[in-house]
């Protein structure tokens, strides 16, 4: 067993008994749906087709990150055992949780000066940053020091590839990625963007593709463009989708014949409702370890 703790956001997409499987802690957002406000707790609080189908019925969400006490309340308890703690965040080019998890670290530091605690911006989002946090366990089970996860997150981040399009414009509208104009005419015309988490850990538009087809043909384009060993890829490959599996689907078959070494071992996940409430019902993303580190 390791003296350290290896800790997320519940932002990283993953299920509970994931999270558990693979002993990674996490700390859950917030989340508010018509004014009630929940914990996004992998679906505990609210199940994620109810969430979804208020989402298409209109219903407005509001997400807030977690706040520097309430990481503080997280990581003592870990503290006292007599445990390290390295805690990687939900991407800085979407989210200031990295700065409350700093200060938590830097008050916890002062109480407990013999411990090490690290905070790393993973630079990744949903389950991109869940595949991140899984190959880090698995280091973790291998024997790696805590020091030695850190310097392989830090050297590594940037490997983990994110592909993803949507095929309702209107929540990146609410989201002012995509204008109200461009919106509406892209509804019209069935443009589903082709968007990236760059080396910033940004969400980035790159294409826009008429319908869905084409777009999930794009994506898979993507993946053997990046991904490390080109379709002899036989690494982890994971999906997020936002209540469309029949969109997942799609792009779980066109993986398996370009890649067949992945063929039974895509691990498909929600995209949970942090994330999910800015990109909507109709969202699916794709994630994997490139050959390449991400670009501009």
């Amino acid at each position: 067993m390791s003296d350290y703790i290896l800790s997320c956001c519940s932002t990283a997409d993953l299920s509970k008994e994931h999270f558990e499987k693979r002993d990674i802690k996490y700390v859950c957002f917030h989340f508010e749906i018509d004014g009630k406000e929940y914990y996004d707790d992998l679906g505990e609080s609210m199940d994620f087709h109810e969430f979804y189908k208020r989402m298409a019925a209109g219903a407005m969400t509001k997400t807030s990150q977690i706040n520097v006490d309430e990481f503080i309340t997280y990581f003592e308890p870990f503290l006292k055992e007599g445990k390290d703690i390295i805690h990687l965040s939900l991407s800085s080019g979407i989210s200031g949780v990295v700065n409350s998890a700093t200060i938590a670290k830097e008050e916890l530091q002062e109480r407990y000066p013999e411990r090490k605690i690290y905070v790393i911006d993973s630079l990744a989002a949903s389950s991109g940053y869940g595949l991140f946090m899984d190959i880090l366990a698995d280091l973790r089970d291998e024997g790696r020091t805590i020091d030695e996860l850190k310097e392989y997150a830090e050297k590594n981040r940037l490997y983990i590839h994110h592909w993803f399009f949507t095929t309702d414009l209107r929540y990146l509208v609410r989201g002012g990625r995509v204008t109200r104009t461009a919106g509406f005419v892209g509804n019209l015309l069935n443009i589903c963007p082709l968007l990236n988490v760059n080396n910033e850990g940004k969400l980035i538009p790159r294409e826009k593709i008429r319908t869905s087809k084409k777009v999930i043909k794009k994506a898979v384009e993507k993946m053997k463009e990046h991904a490390l060993n080109g379709t002899d890829y036989d690494g982890k490959c994971f999906i997020s989708q936002s209540e469309c599996t029949d969109l997942s689907d799609q792009e779980v078959e066109l993986i398996e014949e370009a890649f067949p070494k992945l063929k039974g071992k895509i691990k498909v996940n929600y995209i949970g409702t942090t994330i999910g409430s800015h990109t909507g019902p109709g969202t699916v993303a794709l994630f994997f370890v490139g050959r390449d580190e991400r670009t501009e």
